[in-house]
């Protein structure tokens, strides 16, 4: 798997679709201001493989498929959820208790349920890229959740090639995110109402550009299993 061509011709893919095409780009600023549901159901077209950057059009299927795939997400959260409201319960638990054997247990509990928890996010982390790509291509809202062809898809692509691919996006897009970030926190504390407006609107317009971008090499990724 050629992981800089990958990241190239994602980069070329937005360019070519979104940065060089001003009407599309704000088509997608607006659909990311409308609680990003419309931006969602865009990137479900851009799983599905279209080539360019399909054009954003039809809004209210854009709608509908931004909200199953909210939906997706959310089924995929649920344990991770659980589990962090059970590390807290059990944490927040632990400090009311005076007895240092019952402490050191409760502590013991806690953390075990932590590591769980980062155990069970990173599982997720894995399977529901190609899920939710799955239910983009076939149109069907229990692929997403079908582990059997998921693991088999992942097979095809090779694990370690698989989870490589994910470690260089996460890096790739989580260090001008967080780079982002540190500017809009700086802007809001320097300048608290205006840095605040200034924050709100760089983020419209910069988000669209890196879920896209993001979308796209996970598009490449899934289409390396040679699986339609």
């Amino acid at each position: 798997m050629d992981y800089g061509t990958m990241i190239g011709a994602s980069f070329t893919y937005v360019k070519e679709g979104i940065i060089d095409n001003v009407n599309k780009w704000l088509l997608l600023i607006i659909a990311t201001l409308i609680l990003t549901i419309p931006l969602m159901g865009y990137i479900m077209n851009v799983y599905r493989g279209t080539k360019p950057a399909p054009e954003v059009e039809g809004w209210s299927k854009l709608f509908v498929d931004g909200i199953l795939l909210f939906i997706v997400g959310i089924i995929y959260a649920i344990p991770v959820i659980i589990l962090e409201f059970l590390t807290i319960g059990a944490a927040f638990a632990t400090t009311m208790k005076s007895n240092p054997t019952a402490l050191m247990t409760g502590l013991a509990g806690a953390g075990i349920l932590a590591v769980i928890l980062i155990i069970v996010a990173i599982i997720i982390g894995i399977i529901s890229p190609i899920g939710i790509i799955r239910f983009a291509r076939t149109g069907n809202f229990g692929e997403a959740f079908n582990f059997g062809e998921i693991i088999a898809t992942i097979k095809k692509i090779g694990w370690l090639s698989y989870i490589l691919a994910l470690i260089i996006v996460a890096i790739v897009v989580g260090i001008p995110v967080l780079v982002l970030w540190v500017i809009l926190i700086a802007l809001t504390i320097a300048l608290p109402l205006v840095g605040l407006v200034i924050a709100g609107i760089i983020l419209l317009i910069v988000l669209p550009i890196i879920a896209v971008f993001e979308a796209r090499y996970l598009t490449q990724v899934y289409e390396s299993a040679g699986t339609a």
